[in-house]
């Protein structure tokens, strides 16, 4: 019994050991997990705190908080990370541990003086290191080691005096972009670019270079575009010397040719196979000048020469006739921003007439040509394209420029800015140019204009914008496709142009739309910002053909009938209108003793009379049967839209992945049009690889219902760019494409949406109406388009990684 009972005992004992042991198990195991998440939320929470803006948006935007390190808790999902501008001094191993797929590290404008050496092991991804303007009195090689994707690497403007010993980047096969030197920089070796073979641009910041060792960049065999902010002519021409056969564009900035003897040490050049040579705040002399140009003459691929923001001292009176081969390859010249102290001293430039035959492209901008003589405008034969905008010419020194004979290849000259004042003697004057096609006459003061003038007879395009002339004549020529007369106090438009496809009358005095019928060729129109107060449906009905009519920025008295109506059934492919916050409409109180223009009713009791007249049609439903025919349009128009509804809702999320043809659809205001085609897309477009954006001028499907068109587009497109402006969020066009078809993006909560503010706008000043982009604003990350250009190289960097994700 007692053994029993011991036994027992025993193992009750043993079973309690066991629980225990099994219990303090657990225990350990579930208070590691909790310690990891524990760990893990207070990273991300100490993330938070340090940079609000870094979230789930795979964009980490720390810039400007003044940080005194790196933020922990940095997320694997993030590959765009921005510390610029903070008062961070050490990159340690652990800070950047965990960002493995970062793509873009911006680091400029600290006071980092310490990396240590594996700080970058794990950004095998990294494509873009900005570590421009700190405190690095040396670089190392072990930095790069691990970054096998790097494209950009930007360390110019810091403390450094030399690469070292060998090249910090031997490692960087895919670099692409190398900007490097600061006020201290002073010795370049051979082997520091050792690794190095193709760059797109390279920029050296050496204004204090003493020492260049020959050779150094001989490793370098192609560079697209090297910028040289150099002093030293000897040391400019020991780089040239290994330069000669890899650049195509090399721009030299801050450098000063003063003396005949100093150019002999750069006829090395000569043999240079630059294909662009670009001088920029650069130093020239009488005595220079010479031996310069016939440098450039005898370099065999030469074929385009900048100027800009240079200083000449003299006033070309050249102490030797320039005796050159004459370039069989120069075609292409650009002066900007060329400052001459005694410029009204300057010669007739007779002896470089010999010179100007071949130019096919000529610019001289903004450095106070009064004057082309007579003789350098005969010479120039091939002339194709002139620029001489923000000048001094005047109507004399016009006539005389271009007297018979001269320019006799010119198709598109540019004259704005000057001093011209009498159009007749202006036109007079270039109606010679059998071959002119644009011309540029803006901001100029004409005033009065007379009744008939002379033009080339091939001119298609004229600027007459902001010329302070008071009414149009028949001095405006015929032949005209495109004519802009913007900016004016033009108060009636009445004239006859067959031939004409777009006028803008913008920023005018009008009070009326001009008729259609004499433009039957019409395609867009622009008449904002002028003082329309009213529209017929006979003049929309004869505007149908139209692509475009830009009509906002006016004081409408609108009925809502045809509020309506212009909304629904214009027929123009885009109306801008941009109605004001308050309406004039149709009301018995305007007929009881107010006048029309003195009532302003509510937006509410426009759409209450409307509610009105919808009871009274259902109620006489009769009626209508019998007069269907009239109103057949509106019902074809609430069907079909209601049909696109209907078909936009049933379609599947994704469009299947063969369907899909175009990276992104972008949305924009017509008034941005300038910046979103001449600027991103060939941005985009031209990029490597090249991405393919859907635009509605060259995408849509002609003939097919413009709804139809902006649906199809989206469903075959990755993404949807919204380029946001003052104009975007005043164009009722664009809200209609929220409403009609971009609702399906945001209601899905999917990523397809990028943001792109063009200009800044506050979210409380966007429009009630936009109430799903005020929504999007608040809940998505937006790209800014800055002023500055590398942080525009930020700005497309991001924006290409956000397509691609």
């Amino acid at each position: 019994m007692s053994l029993t009972t011991d036994h027992n005992l025993s193992l009750g004992i043993h079973v309690d050991q066991y629980l225990g042991n099994i219990m303090t198990t657990y225990t350990w195991q579930v208070l590691a997990i909790y310690m990891v998440l524990a760990t893990n939320l207070s990273k991300q929470q100490v993330l938070k705190q340090a940079c609000p803006s870094c979230d789930a948006s795979q964009i980490c935007n720390c810039s400007f908080m003044g940080l005194d390190f790196i933020p922990p808790g940095l997320m694997a999902e993030i590959t765009v990370l921005n510390l610029a501008h903070n008062r961070i001094q050490c990159i340690q191993s652990q800070d950047l541990k965990q960002a493995v797929n970062l793509r873009a590290l911006l680091l400029q404008s600290n006071k980092i003086s310490s990396i240590e050496e594996d700080s970058f092991q794990s950004l095998a991804k990294l494509e873009l290191l900005d570590l421009s303007n700190n405190s690095l009195v040396h670089l190392s090689p072990l930095w790069f080691g691990h970054l096998f994707s790097l494209q950009h690497l930007h360390l110019q403007g810091n403390s450094y005096r030399d690469l070292g010993q060998s090249s910090p980047f031997s490692g960087l096969r895919n670099l692409t972009s190398l900007r490097l030197g600061n006020p201290q920089f002073s010795v370049i070796r051979q082997g520091n670019f050792e690794g190095i073979e193709l760059l797109h641009k390279l920029w050296i910041d050496a204004s204090n270079l003493s020492q260049y060792e020959q050779g150094s960049l001989n490793s370098i065999k192609t560079v697209n575009h090297m910028i040289l902010n150099i002093t030293s002519i000897n040391v400019f021409s020991e780089i040239v010397r290994d330069i000669l056969h890899s650049v195509a564009w090399l721009e030299v900035r801050r450098i000063a040719f003063s003396t005949a003897a100093e150019m002999e040490v750069l006829r090395i050049m000569s043999s240079s196979f630059a294909k662009k040579i670009t001088f920029r705040q650069a130093l020239l002399t009488d005595a220079t000048v010479p031996k310069i140009v016939s440098i450039l003459e005898d370099m065999p691929k030469l074929v385009e020469l900048e100027l800009v923001d240079c200083r000449l001292l003299g006033t070309g009176q050249w102490k030797m006739q320039i005796q050159a081969n004459q370039s069989q390859t120069l075609r292409v010249l650009t002066i900007e921003n060329l400052s001459i102290e005694e410029f009204y001293l300057f010669t007739d430039l007779q002896s470089v007439e010999g010179l100007l035959s071949n130019f096919t492209r000529v610019t001289v901008q903004n450095t106070k040509v009064f004057l082309v003589p007579c003789r350098i405008s005969q010479h120039l034969l091939s002339l194709e394209y002139l620029d001489l905008s923000a000048n001094l010419l005047g109507d004399q020194s016009l006539e005389h420029s271009a007297c018979q004979g001269a320019w006799p290849s010119l198709q598109i000259l540019n004259l704005s800015q000057n001093s011209l004042s009498d159009l007749e003697m202006t036109s007079k004057s270039l109606s010679h140019l059998g071959n002119l096609i644009v011309l540029d006459i803006s901001q100029n003061n004409f005033g009065e204009i007379p009744d008939g003038c002379e033009w080339p007879k091939a001119l298609k395009y004229l600027n007459l914008s902001s010329t302070q002339i008071p009414k149009v004549t028949m001095c405006i020529p015929e032949t005209l496709e495109v004519l802009d007369v913007s900016g004016n106090n033009l108060k009636e438009f009445g004239l006859e142009l067959p031939m004409l496809k777009e006028l803008y009358l913008s920023r005018n005095q009008l009070k009326t739309l001009p008729g259609a019928a004499p433009f039957p060729n019409l395609v867009a129109l622009s008449v904002r910002r002028n003082k329309l107060n009213s529209f017929s449906k006979q003049e929309f009905e004869s505007f149908k053909r139209m692509e475009l009519l830009d009509a906002s920025d006016n004081n409408f008295i609108c009925s809502c009938e045809f509020l309506s109506f212009i909304h629904h059934e214009a027929g123009i492919a885009r109306v801008l209108v941009g109605w004001p916050d308050k309406y004039v409409c149709d009301s018995p109180l305007a007929v009881r003793g107010a006048q029309v223009g003195a009532v302003h009713l509510s937006l509410m009791e426009c759409h209450r009379s409307l509610v009105v007249s919808l009871i009274c049609v259902l109620v006489f439903l009769v009626v209508l049967v019998l007069v269907a025919v009239g109103y057949k349009y509106h019902v074809v128009w609430y069907l079909r839209m209601t049909w696109a509804w209907l078909q936009a809702k049933r379609k599947p999320k994704r469009a299947p992945p063969k369907d899909v043809c175009y990276d992104a659809f972008v949305s924009y205001s017509e008034n941005d049009s300038d910046w979103v085609e001449n600027t991103m897309v060939q941005e985009l477009e031209q990029a490597c690889p090249p991405f393919r954006l859907c635009l509605h001028k060259r995408d849509f499907v002609p003939g097919k219902w413009i709804v139809d068109n902006i649906i199809d587009s989206i469903e075959k497109s990755h993404k949807t760019l919204f380029v946001l402006s003052e104009h975007f969020v005043q164009s009722e066009w664009c809200k209609y494409e929220l409403d009609f078809s971009h609702f399906r993006l945001f209601d899905e909560n999917n990523d397809a949406a990028i943001l792109i503010l063009l200009e800044p706008i506050q979210s409380k000043a966007i429009p009630k109406r936009f109430c799903k982009l005020r929504k999007i604003m608040n809940t998505k990350t937006y790209l800014e388009w800055p002023a500055g250009e590398e942080q525009q190289q930020v700005f497309w960097f991001n924006l290409k990684i956000a397509l691609r994700s």
